[in-house]
Parts: structure tokens; C-alpha cells; sequence
């Protein structure tokens, strides 16, 4: 049957590739355009060499964590990546990439939600399984959809950020101060005096710090930043690299996070879980804004790729939303 009339028009009923290739049904007005309709298919069969149906992509989802890897995720500074990537694969029971569906991502993370992990570790694993899916078809070895592309990650609650007060910093220095070694001491103040995080601080080399600036390479998010600090403090900081030169790469100081640990313990200072060093870089970023800095500058200052992520700090500067002091409904009703 190639054209028969209807109540809806004229229908192409077609196999212009011959038996057992793709069939055609489409509906058209007038015959004259089906007549021109089924022409214009079979002439489109002589000039593509008929419809191949297309043969199924059976590669596996850990082949495509492989080539990722090959061809990418080798580059990357955090190596755990990839680990985490064939955890999530065989979790998942390594499916076909193919058959891979959202869905199939959301019991997955049920089932680690479940088991204690957290929401941010869940949203990270997310973003890792689907920047490999991203990064394939940028490469052109996937030319399907990602499959988590419409899957939302989880809503994160903004966590608290504690920072030190006045007080509380000089209680620390003291101290930190009566310690036969001063490694803690300095790169404390180095991270309240720069908003340098531990590990940036803690493994600077001599060669980082000068023309007035401590210069921040390999950073968490891979690009370069310097912020310059006080005179007396860059000076402290080489007489000290003088006297204690333990390290021919240049480094200046040695690991000393536990001392810190046990000092921040002496001071009486409680501290949010999980914000033991990183207080002091919410230190630095909390009285910035307080004593009237300016955001776009903090933001060049901790390194921040996005606006938004310096903006927890916003609402700490003097002048936030105090137009809501002078303009709400109950004030203007008094001055009026």
C-alpha cells in the first residue's frame, strides 16, 4: 500500500527501502502532495543507500569513566575523582551508558542518603558523574544527551560560618605565642592577615613572598592570586625562614596544624564542626566586611571564581540593607 484516501487527507503508507527497512506513515491533504511526498522519500533512499537502522551502543558506563579518565581526568590536580567515579559505577551495577537514566541516579543517592552520607558529598558525586558526560561530548565520544543533565542536586542549607571576635584572636595569639616552636604562630597571623587557607599557608616558600605580596600558587581552584601584607609581619617571616631554614625547596614552615589544634583547645575558643582552620580565613573575610570593605575586593582577595560564593559575607558590612531601618512602613509612619 503506498497511498490511500482518508477522513484526515491523503496517507503515505511506505517502505521505500524495501522489505524489513523503516517503514513511513504520514498524512498529507491533497494526493498531489503525497504523490510528491512519496517521490521525494524514495529518491532520499537511492541518494543515502536506504535507512540502516541504527545498531545499539552497548559500552559500559565504567569504558566511559575510562576514557574520561584517558583523556582528561589524568590532567586533573585532585586524583580522588576517579576513584569516586568507579565507586558510583559499581554502585550503580556499571550499566549500560546508554540505558543510564536520571532516576537511576536519584535511588542511588536515596540509598546514600540513607546511609549517612551528606547532601553536599551526594551533590559533589553528582556533579563528578555528570562533568564526565559533559566532558565526553565536548570531546565528541558521546553524542547521546547526559543523562543527569535535568536531575537537580540537592537544596544545601547556608551552613553557619563562625568567626573569631577581637578578643578571641588575641586570646588565641597568646596562645599560640607560648609554644617553643613558632610555626603556628606565623601562619596563623599569616592567615588572618591575608585570607590564606592552612594548607596555602602552611606550605608558602620563601620565594612567594615578596615585593610587599604573598603570591598564592596550586591553589584549591587552580589559579594564582596575591595579596599583599603588613611590612613587620613579611619581615617576621623571613628573619624566621633565616633562622630555621630546615628545607631546601625553600618552604618556610613545617606541619603545625596540631599545635594550632591544641592551642585553639587552651584558649577555650568553641568552634563550629568541621571550621577548625578555616575560621580564620572566615575571620579574615567577616572583618573585612565589617570594618566597610569592599565585596568585589574580598572576592579578588580569597580567590572566589563566582561573586555569589563571596556574597555570605555581604550581610556583615555596616551598610547592608540599612535602607530597611529608615524606609519600612512603621518608621516613615513616625517621621511623618
Amino acid at each position: 500500500m503506498t497511498l490511500k484516501k482518508t477522513e484526515g487527507g491523503w496517507l503515505v503508507d511506505i517502505q521505500p527501502g524495501g522489505r524489513g527497512q523503516k517503514r513511513i506513515r504520514k498524512t498529507l491533504p491533497t494526493k498531489a502532495e503525497a504523490l510528491q511526498f512519496e517521490a521525494w522519500a524514495k529518491t532520499e533512499v537511492v541518494q543515502t543507500g536506504g535507512w540502516v537502522k541504527p545498531k545499539k551502543n552497548v559500552t559500559r558506563l565504567s569504558e566511559l569513566i575510562e576514557l574520561w579518565q584517558s583523556h582528561h581526568g589524568i590532567q586533573l590536580r585532585h586524583t580522588r575523582t576517579y576513584g569516586t567515579l568507579l565507586r558510583i559505577c559499581d554502585a550503580l551495577g556499571n550499566p549500560i551508558a546508554e540505558q543510564l537514566r536520571s532516576e537511576h541516579f536519584a535511588e542511588y543517592r536515596s540509598a546514600r542518603l540513607a546511609a549517612g552520607a551528606s547532601r553536599n558529598t551526594i551533590n559533589r558525586e553528582h556533579a563528578y558523574l555528570r562533568a564526565v558526560f559533559n566532558e565526553l561530548i565536548r570531546l565528541g565520544f558521546w553524542t547521546a544527551d547526559n543523562p543527569l543533565a535535568r536531575l537537580r542536586q540537592f537544596k544545601i542549607a547556608e551552613r553557619e560560618l563562625s568567626y573569631l571576635t577581637s578578643d578571641e584572636i588575641r586570646t588565641l595569639l597568646l596562645a599560640l605565642a607560648t609554644r617553643t616552636d613558632r610555626d603556628a604562630l606565623l601562619i596563623t597571623k599569616l592567615c588572618l592577615a591575608s585570607a590564606a587557607r592552612w594548607n596555602e599557608a602552611e606550605s608558602l616558600r620563601i620565594s612567594q613572598l615578596h615585593s610587599g605580596m604573598i603570591h598564592f600558587t596550586q591553589t584549591k581552584t587552580d589559579k594564582n592570586r596575591s595579596v599583599p601584607i603588613d611590612d613587620t609581619l613579611a619581615e617576621e617571616i623571613r628573619m624566621f625562614h633565616k633562622q630555621n631554614n630546615r628545607d631546601t625547596t625553600g618552604r618556610i614552615f613545617k606541619s603545625a596544624v596540631g599545635a594550632f589544634r591544641m592551642a585553639v583547645k587552651e584558649s577555650g575558643i568553641e568552634l563550629l564542626s568541621g571550621q577548625l582552620t578555616h575560621v580564620l580565613r572566615h575571620t579574615f573575610a567577616s572583618h573585612f566586611m565589617m570594618n566597610g570593605g569592599n565585596i568585589l575586593t574580598l572576592q579578588k582577595v580569597l580567590g572566589h571564581s563566582s561573586l555569589q560564593t563571596t556574597m555570605i559575607y555581604a550581610h556583615l558590612s555596616p551598610e547592608h540593607l540599612q535602607e530597611a531601618k529608615m524606609l519600612n512602613p512603621l518608621t516613615r509612619l513616625t517621621v511623618g
